[in-house]
Order: C-alpha cells, then sequence, then structure tokens
C-alpha cells in the first residue's frame, strides 16, 4: 500500500488551476476572490502556474491591472517567462473559461488539493519520525498535532463587509445587552461582580488566578467550572496535577449539594445529607464536565489531551490546576525558563484552541500576609507578560484579633471573608471582588450585605 502511495502523482487539476489564472486575466477584480481563499503560488501543482500566480499578485501589489500583457511583461522583468511556459501558454489561459464568474469555485478547488498534497507531505514526515529512535515518541506526537492545526489555521478565511452590516448586527448585540443587563459576552464565571469586570471568561485568552497555598486556588477553580458546565451546560476541562480525579468529584458533590467535606469523608451523613447528595448528583451525572487526572503531566501531554478534548467533547474552557506541577520535556532546563516556556505555550494553547484557558498558579513568600502583586507571582515574570487576565486570592491576615498561620487550614472556619482581586485586564479594568469562602463546603459565594451586616 505505501509503494503504490508513493507511485502516485500527488493530488492535483490541471484544468482547474487554468481555469483560476484564466478568471484572473478575464477579470481583475477577482484577484481579491483568490486573496480571500489565502491562496498562495504554492498552492499550485504546476510550476509554471505557481510563477504565473506570482507576476499576479506582483502586479495586484503594485496597483497594476494583470492582464496577458502585463502578466507577460513582470514574468519577463522577474526572469521567470520561460518558467512561465512561454507567452504563448499565459495567453492560452484566457480559452480556457468564458467568464470569470467561477472563480471562487475554482480557487477553493486549487486549495483543495494543495491541502491534500500538505497531508501527504504531513504523513510522509510522521513516518520518518516514528522510525527515528531517537525522539521521544511524545515530542513527535506533538510535532504531528502541531502540524495538523497548522493547517487547520491556513484554512480560515477573512471577509470584508460594509459598516452598514456590522453595524446592524452590533446594535443587535447591543439592544439584547440593554433589554438583559447582562452584557457577559464570554463564559460567565458565576460571580456576577466578576462578570462585569471582565465580560466573562473571553475565548483566545490566557487567565491565571494566583494565591498562597490553602487561600482556595482549586475551591474558587472547582466553583467556577461547575457554574459553567453544570448550570450552564457549557462543556468543561478540569486538569488536575495535584487531586485524584475521587478527591475532586467529593469536593463538588460537597459544594453543590452543600453538604459537609468532612461528613462525605467520615461517612457521617443524615438521611438529608443522602438525598442532597442524590439530588447534586443527577444534576452533575449528564453534566459535560472532564477531569483529566495526570500527575506529574507533562506540557506535551497537557497540550495533546487539551486538544483532543476541545475536538472530541467540544470543550469550551479549560481549567489547569495548577502550572508550578506541569513538567517540562528539559528537565535539566533551569525552572524560571521551564515555566516561562509553560506560561508561553498555554497562552498560544488558548489561541490555538480559541478557548480561555485558565491556570491555577503560587504566589511566592513575599506575598504571604500582604496583599498580593504580579511581583509575586512564582518562578518566572513571563506569566505576569503572557497574562490576558490575572486573579488574586487574598483574604486578611488578621480575623477577629486572631492571627492566622500561613499553613492553616480554611476547613477549621465556617465563613472566611476573601478579595478576588483582579490584578491585571488586558482589555479592561481591574479592581476588587468580594467573596466569602463556606470552607465546609469548600465554596466561594458573593460577599452579600446580610454578611456584611453580620461583621463577616
Amino acid at each position: 500500500m505505501a509503494q503504490v502511495t508513493r507511485d502516485k502523482t500527488p493530488p492535483h487539476d490541471d484544468e482547474l488551476e487554468r481555469a483560476a489564472l484564466g478568471s484572473l486575466l478575464f477579470d481583475a477584480e477577482a484577484v481579491s476572490s483568490v486573496i480571500q481563499h489565502h491562496l498562495r503560488p504554492d498552492d499550485f501543482y504546476s510550476r509554471a502556474n505557481q510563477r504565473i500566480f506570482e507576476a499576479v499578485l506582483s502586479l495586484d501589489n503594485k496597483g497594476l491591472r494583470p492582464d496577458i500583457q502585463t502578466v507577460v511583461q513582470e514574468l519577463k522583468q522577474l526572469g521567470k517567462i520561460d518558467e512561465a511556459g512561454g507567452p504563448s501558454y499565459v495567453a492560452g489561459l484566457t480559452t480556457v473559461i468564458p467568464s470569470s464568474a467561477n472563480i471562487d469555485y475554482y480557487a477553493q478547488s486549487v486549495k483543495n488539493y494543495s491541502l491534500r498534497r500538505a497531508l501527504l507531505r504531513v504523513a510522509s514526515r510522521i513516518g520518518v519520525s516514528a522510525y527515528d529512535e531517537s525522539r521521544d515518541s511524545r515530542e513527535v506526537l506533538e510535532e504531528v498535532q502541531q502540524n495538523i492545526f497548522e493547517l487547520s489555521d491556513e484554512r480560515q478565511t477573512f471577509s470584508s463587509r460594509k459598516i452598514g452590516e456590522v453595524l446592524a448586527e452590533t446594535i443587535d448585540i447591543i439592544d439584547k445587552v440593554y433589554k438583559t443587563k447582562k452584557p457577559i459576552t464570554g463564559i460567565s464565571t458565576g460571580y456576577d461582580r466578576l462578570d462585569q469586570l471582565t465580560s466573562g471568561f473571553q475565548r483566545d485568552e490566557f487567565i491565571v488566578i494566583g494565591a498562597r497555598p490553602s487561600v482556595g486556588k482549586t475551591a474558587i477553580a472547582l466553583n467556577m467550572a461547575a457554574n459553567i458546565a453544570f448550570h450552564q451546560g457549557i462543556a468543561a476541562a478540569f486538569f488536575s496535577l495535584e487531586m485524584s480525579d475521587i478527591a475532586l468529584v467529593q469536593r463538588l458533590i460537597s459544594s453543590e449539594a452543600m453538604v459537609q467535606a468532612q461528613n462525605l469523608r467520615s461517612g457521617f451523613l443524615s438521611p438529608s445529607d443522602f438525598k442532597k447528595i442524590v439530588d447534586a448528583s443527577g444534576k452533575m451525572y449528564e453534566a459535560p464536565f472532564y477531569i483529566v487526572d495526570m500527575p506529574n503531566m507533562k506540557l506535551l501531554d497537557l497540550r495533546a489531551q487539551a486538544r483532543k478534548h476541545c475536538s472530541q467533547q467540544q470543550v469550551q474552557i479549560i481549567f489547569i490546576d495548577y502550572l508550578g506541577l506541569i513538567s517540562h520535556e528539559n528537565g535539566m532546563m533551569p525552572r524560571y525558563e521551564q515555566i516561562s516556556e509553560i506560561s508561553r505555550s498555554l497562552k498560544s494553547l488558548a489561541r490555538e484552541l480559541h478557548v480561555p484557558v485558565v491556570v491555577m498558579c503560587q504566589l511566592n513568600r513575599d506575598a504571604h500576609g500582604e496583599v498580593p502583586t504580579l511581583a509575586n507571582l512564582r518562578d518566572s515574570g513571563s506569566i505576569e507578560q503572557d497574562a490576558d487576565l490575572v486573579l488574586f486570592l487574598h483574604r486578611e491576615q488578621a480575623r477577629r484579633g486572631k492571627k492566622e498561620k500561613e499553613d492553616d487550614n480554611p476547613a477549621q472556619s465556617d465563613i472566611i471573608p476573601t478579595d478576588l482581586i483582579v490584578a491585571k485586564q488586558r482589555n479592561g479594568p481591574i479592581g476588587t471582588v468580594k467573596l466569602v469562602l463556606e470552607a465546609k463546603y469548600a465554596k466561594f459565594l458573593p460577599m452579600t450585605k446580610d454578611r456584611i451586616a453580620a461583621g463577616i
């Protein structure tokens, strides 16, 4: 089978290529349609056709109209007239078609054949890499996936619309926001004040949630993911590098059913607790919530799993708990360089998959007891640079006259006032969201007037 594939001529259609070029020479206005399809010279299989299309683009860049005479002259100036088949071949292109009416079809067909040839080249490289025993198999898999996604990106097209068309659509959006009074353009986190500041978590964004240990990074991430998947029905993936999937689901049951986590672990449950658990579990069972439980996860594995979940399960948001536990393939690299590369890679992953990527991150010891700043992001300043949105969880060290230690367990207190600080937002304001952590349920809730009045 492999031998048959090698002996075959790569996919192409000379007649369609000539028809596309003939349309361009017949009607200069067709150039814009071809460019809109991201057609490039190397999308043509024939070398002669490649050279002619290069000349057409060169003339268009100069603001000149491509026709038989100008293309022939341009090819002569470029010294490529012979490679293009000579003047007679160029002149014969306009006899292939009666008009340029089908230019979109011709251009799309040429692009489709080009994509097939590109897939064959990728397949060939896969074979070579698979036989190279000096390379790690996961590295090869990452390279393959990246190549496939790059081919997909090349297929994306752009459009141009008159402002009147865009204006009508924009007014509809404004009208909808005006009527609902909920200007959320991204994915709602479930916290109204945070959504007001951010308009929700936006696609393509790299979002960092930082805090010192035991302040509630995992809890806030699970609360947000649960609201998104359980209450909005939006597919979410939760990558857990620290806790097992069973432990995470226990936390989710506790927060959704409002049953104390300690009672779930110890078994001291009342009949009413069981009813709450059954009701919450029924809601959670069919939810599009995916837990990826892989301790010591390497960056390549994480990226591969993220692509798989977005492609197969249509995941629209990814949570990662947490950045400091992601392993880099090059263990000899200094840790700050590893973190920098991991941070850049996650930012790139968000843009590649067009989903928000929300990553938990520990803060350094300087942040203990102080209001955290961007300088407290641990291990690398590149996290601050790469992040589109940075949130910090912070609670006062002193509470009701009692000094809290760094390693205090939040579960020892019933309710803990906590600030969720929007420290950086590339496309919006910064500010502080007042929350309370109901520690026995590992659940963050908005600070209400009743709680403020109670002195909490």
